[in-house]
């Protein structure tokens, strides 16, 4: 039989590409005839950049830059010379998982490191570019990239804003004398929010990057200002910030597309049109996907594993999820084949322990469920 095996990561426990060998290696023990083909995916976030990268034989670079709390870093992205293709991970930049835990705020943090990136794709001359920008540890609507890029930010008395909170005060924005443009600048985002409002930035993903709930009106404020600003110098325009995915990555995704002329695309659909999924799909007999927790985000919300679910509804292969816990949510128990979690054979603490070793052993569970419930009665030939 043909496995696809294609988990998301397991956000704070295992890569996707880590989460693919745990499901092989536990799939195999009770299925060693079966051919096992990995295939671990991203829709824009963590991880991002290496599998599209490697998936499509691109080469790796780095260039010096900062971190989103301006500390340095060595940052990498990832050429294709063929394609003139150049795919940039912002989470390696600005990431979350990148800063040490709670120890600085959002107000301190902003997105100026990713403009040495993009100037560095700039001198590779490419045709197309490809940035993931999910698990951004910022909330500044692109403020800090613009920034770096030569972008300037004026209050009323012509005092120069340099800190994204001081938005409020913005009365005036200036672009760079020679603005960086690509031919084609496409942004893989991982959530369809708009930039402001009770479904904004701010509201939803701030509080998982550290904003008080105190911190959230001034939060938003400053964002909206900015657009406020920004749209009065193209008032006949649709308004961006209302934009699906104008949200994602704090803003980021609104701001590629105001300072960058950025065009946003869900990132699952991106990455799987790249990587042609849905052929190694239509291929398969079976479907192995998973990530971290399986809710009624992962099918709503255009996340992977419930795209990839979708893919292999209308294909006719079926998908069976596992994860680290599952929602029973009516949605998420009809959007796979079966589901199995972690915590079906250990405790949620053990689990995150020791990840791999229990990923491997559900997936060995799995395995033999199929077998039990695919095989039929002997035939005399």
């Amino acid at each position: 039989m043909r496995v696809l095996i294609a988990p998301d990561k397991f956000k704070g426990t295992l890569t996707a590409p880590e989460a693919a060998a745990a499901i092989a290696r536990g799939w195999a023990r009770a299925r060693p005839a079966d051919g096992l083909i990995r295939r671990p995916i991203s829709d824009g976030g963590d991880g991002f950049g290496p599998l599209l990268g490697e998936q499509l034989g691109a080469q790796t670079r780095e260039v010096a830059t900062v971190n989103a709390a301006h500390r340095p870093l060595k940052a990498p992205w990832w050429w294709g010379p063929r394609e003139r293709l150049a795919i940039v991970e912002s989470a390696a930049v600005i990431g979350l998982a990148r800063l040490p835990r709670g120890r600085f705020h959002p107000f301190a943090l902003d997105t100026f490191g990713l403009g040495a990136v993009l100037r560095a794709v700039a001198r590779a001359r490419p045709r197309r570019v490809v940035i993931g920008i999910g698990g951004s540890a910022t909330n500044d609507a692109g403020f800090g990239l613009a920034r770096a890029l030569g972008w300037r930010f004026y209050a009323a008395d012509d005092e120069v804003i340099t800190a994204w909170p001081e938005l409020t005060r913005l009365a005036r924005v200036t672009p760079p004398r020679r603005p960086l443009r690509f031919p084609e600048l496409i942004v893989a985002v991982d959530v369809r929010n708009p930039l402001l409002g009770a479904r904004g930035a701010t509201r939803v993903y701030g509080p998982q990057k550290g904003l008080r709930p105190d911190d959230l009106p001034a939060a938003e404020r400053a964002l909206r200002q900015l657009a406020r600003v920004l749209r009065a110098a193209r008032p006949d325009a649709a308004d961006p910030a209302r934009q699906a995915g104008a949200g994602a990555a704090g803003g980021l995704g609104f701001g590629l597309g105001e300072f960058l002329g950025a065009r946003r695309e869900p990132g699952f659909a991106l990455f799987a049109r790249e990587t042609d999924l849905p052929e190694q799909i239509r291929q398969a007999d079976l479907v192995l996907t998973g990530e971290g927790a399986l809710d009624l985000t992962s099918v709503a919300m255009g996340k992977g594993v419930g795209e990839l679910a979708r893919l292999c509804r209308r294909a006719r292969v079926p998908c069976w999820g596992l994860a680290g816990g599952v929602e029973a949510h009516p949605r998420v128990q009809r959007a796979f084949a079966r589901t199995a979690a972690l915590t079906d054979l250990t405790t949620p603490a053990a689990a995150q322990r020791q990840a791999a070793r229990w990923l491997a052993r559900l997936a060995e569970h799995a395995a033999r469920q199929w077998t039990a419930e695919t095989a039929g009665p002997a035939v005399n030939r």
